[in-house]
């Protein structure tokens, strides 16, 4: 069996989902997905492709670190050509799951478990107040999750509680009382209330049976996230994330040494060799890489074996569309040290219309894995070429 072409779809979701798909010779097709990749992604597969026919597709691990690393110079340790090579390497897993007619969870070693928890990022804006905040709590809960995710950081609203656009986001509280650009790291007085304000709330709407996590996105600086960590140790969250930004391992850490909240970040790094410091340095209680963006299903399991021998929970970052989110439960299945995959849809009405199997892959907070071959499920071409990202072509 021999690749006969990869080629690429593109659509509109959390940013842009970026599809891969490889052929075969033998007529057998594999489906992938990448994200935060963006168009350079597209460009990079396309360059890609004739290096890739003719290969055994079979050779997962061996294609992939042969396109890395004859491509080391050309951002071959991080960025949008991992990323392009993440979304070709869950296609591979794919192809070759349904070639050999078995899961790709057996291929990576067989199940530890049956069924994947489940967290939802939820719409909690930070100008809501707790009636508002318990409709969208209810709203989760509803849907069978036992376990959500808010964003506490942004803080972007307007005084009736509008969302400002990406570009005009400033931190202000609704007095005008607080007011800073964006490039500033420091929370002042308002803005830490504020942010334990809306901490209290959905934690007080989701109860006791519901694990809460909270998103700083890389916001703060050092001061500013060990206050936050601080005052929020009553609040028994299952993870605060990326409280500083990633480029500082020393500075991570040094947030966990003050904190009684577990520390959770790895959505901004790429590759096992990504992962190391932050790992073996212990800078964080909890890994949450993005599978479908930071090397795919082998390099996925990899860092949860190494955070692992640390006793170090695995919780990946998930922003995909059902095909990636699926391929991410395989590994979450596949390793012992698995916490909980995110969730991010739950405003689009497209999440279960464009798979073909027509249902929502998540029941009652969680994904109950089979044993179809393959990842599992498969793109409704038609319905998701609605979505198509414009400008791009589609396979």
């Amino acid at each position: 069996m021999k690749i006969t072409s990869v080629k690429t779809a593109a659509t509109i979701g959390h940013g842009m989902h970026l599809w891969v798909r490889v052929t075969t010779d033998a007529g057998i097709t594999g489906m992938g997905e990448c994200v935060h990749g963006g168009k350079q992604a597209i460009a990079i597969i396309e360059y890609l492709e004739e290096k890739l026919i003719g290969r055994d597709p079979f050779a997962i691990d061996a294609i992939f670190e042969d396109m890395r690393r004859s491509h080391v110079f050309d951002g071959g340790t991080g960025g949008a050509l991992v990323t392009a090579l993440t979304g070709i390497e869950i296609a591979l897993w794919d192809l070759k799951g349904k070639a050999l007619k078995t899961p790709v969870y057996e291929l990576l070693g067989g199940k530890f478990r049956n069924k994947i928890w489940m967290y939802c990022d939820c719409e909690v804006d930070p100008g809501m107040e707790f009636d508002d905040i318990r409709r969208v709590v209810d709203g989760v809960l509803e849907k069978g999750f036992t376990a959500l995710k808010i964003d506490v950081d942004i803080g972007a609203y307007s005084d009736k509680r509008k969302p400002l656009d990406m570009s005009e986001r400033v931190l202000q509280l609704r007095e005008g009382a607080f007011v800073k650009d964006r490039f500033n790291h420091t929370a002042m007085q308002r803005e830490h209330e504020r942010m334990i304000q809306l901490v209290e709330m959905v934690t007080r709407a989701a109860g006791k049976d519901v694990a809460v996590a909270v998103d700083v996105h890389t916001r703060l600086d050092v001061p500013s996230a060990i206050r936050l960590v601080q005052d929020l140790a009553p609040y028994h969250l299952m993870w605060i994330e990326e409280p500083v930004p990633p480029e500082n391992i020393d500075a991570m850490r040094e947030v966990k040494a003050h904190s009684r909240v577990p520390i959770c970040a790895g959505e901004n790094l790429y590759l096992r060799h990504g992962f190391r410091d932050l790992i073996e340095k212990q800078a964080v209680d909890i890994v949450m890489p993005d599978l479908p963006k930071c090397g795919g299903l082998s390099d996925g399991r990899k860092i949860a074996n190494l955070a692992e021998m640390y006793y170090i929970p695995f919780a990946p970052h998930n922003v995909s569309s059902p095909i990636g989110t699926m391929a991410s439960a395989h590994v979450c299945a596949s390793v012992p040290n698995f916490l909980v995959l995110e969730w991010h849809w739950n405003e689009r009405p497209y999440w279960s219309t464009i798979i073909k199997e027509k249902t929502d892959i998540i029941k009652n907070g969680y994904i109950e894995l089979s044993d179809r071959p393959g990842i599992g499920v498969e793109l409704d071409e038609e319905v998701a070429q609605k979505y198509q990202w414009p400008g791009t072509t589609w396979f």
